[in-house]
């Protein structure tokens, strides 16, 4: 098992099928090297602090493989390593052959993947296919590397009853009140496994959160649906149980805005308080001006704040792309882990 371990300048790996593993002693985390150097890490290696690393080893034939790594101590991280091997597979094209995918330098793909010491503040971020984008990274809630994509006060100067195209793309001041934008949301979710966090805070300075172990939202072909998973939190699940006496559920439901209604009434929700996962009407509203909502905590919509923030999530995943059909191809190299 000692073999495994290297030195940050020198390194030393184990072969896992055809990928790579390499550790960084001073933090005794896993990483991938840069395929041009060895001693270069990617950019969705993280290399650094207690947090828990999402690493992704490659794909065969119609799948995807996403490792979860938790850094308790060097001697469980090196036994996991040795027990996790098998899911290992390598990057493969379709005539079989190895293929290096290229490592592209830039901007960061979410705040993840900033260095963890940096102080919350302004950065500018790139998920895959999006244009840049600038911001807010929280680097003060626990775990750090959260990308905020809402932000709202009681006394917002922002209105929140806006368009789909507007919604669609985002608006507001990062250093204030904001919407990350649906199309950009859905790109930032598409790229990886996130998880995601509502905080409000009411005028007494209290807090509730709700944290979902999965969350993404889908394309606008779709309606851009919520998708959440497993709940946590200090208080009751507003958003993925259903409550009759309330606003029925938010989870698998269509955005909705004053000028493309999809939620469950017969009415249009958002017309009457802004754009929003809306099925009859709400549990939760975190967008609206004068008015942010949280059954069982600001029952008349009197919290102060709001806050929804993303980051990859701690929870291992083997995503499957496409059906593998028994006697295919892509079933024969499925095998391999």
């Amino acid at each position: 098992m000692n073999t495994m371990m290297a030195d940050r300048k020198h390194g030393a790996g184990l072969q896992c099928g055809f990928s790579l593993f390499w550790f960084d002693t001073h933090t005794h985390t896993p990483c991938l090297p840069h395929p041009a150097s060895p001693h270069k890490k990617l950019p969705f290696c993280t290399c650094h602090g207690p947090a828990a690393a999402i690493i992704k080893l490659g794909t065969s034939g119609a799948s995807h493989v996403s490792l979860c790594w938790f850094q308790s101590s060097s001697l469980l991280l090196l036994s996991a390593l040795s027990m996790m091997v098998l899911l290992c597979v390598a990057p493969v094209q379709g005539n079989g052959t190895l293929a290096h995918k290229k490592v592209e330098r830039g901007f960061p793909k979410d705040c993840s993947n900033i260095p963890r010491d940096s102080p919350s503040g302004v950065q500018v971020i790139q998920p895959a296919g999006s244009p840049p984008r600038v911001v807010w990274c929280d680097m003060d809630t626990e775990g750090k590397g959260w990308t905020v994509v809402q932000r709202n006060s009681y006394n917002t100067e922002i209105t929140w009853k806006e368009s789909w195209s507007t919604y669609k793309y985002g608006f507001g001041n990062v250093q204030q009140d904001y919407w990350l934008g649906n199309e950009y949301l859905s790109l930032l979710t598409r790229q990886n496994i996130y998880k995601v966090r509502f905080v409000v805070e009411d005028k007494s300075n209290n807090t509730r959160y709700a944290e979902y172990d999965i969350f993404s939202v889908e394309d606008e072909p779709s309606g851009y649906p919520l998708r959440l998973g497993r709940y946590s939190g200090d208080g009751e699940d507003y958003l993925t149980t259903y409550h009759s006496g309330l606003g029925g559920i938010h989870d698998n439901m269509k955005f909705s805005t004053s000028d493309k209604d999809q939620d469950q009434t017969s009415g249009n929700c958002a017309s009457s308080y802004g754009g929003w996962w809306y099925d009859k009407c709400q549990n939760v509203l975190l967008n609206r001006k004068g008015y942010i909502y949280w059954a069982g905590f600001c029952k008349s919509g009197e919290c102060k704040s709001s806050l929804i923030l993303v980051k990859p999530t701690d929870v291992c995943w083997v995503r499957q792309e496409e059906p593998i059909l028994l006697g295919s191809s892509a079933a024969e190299k499925g095998r391999q882990y």
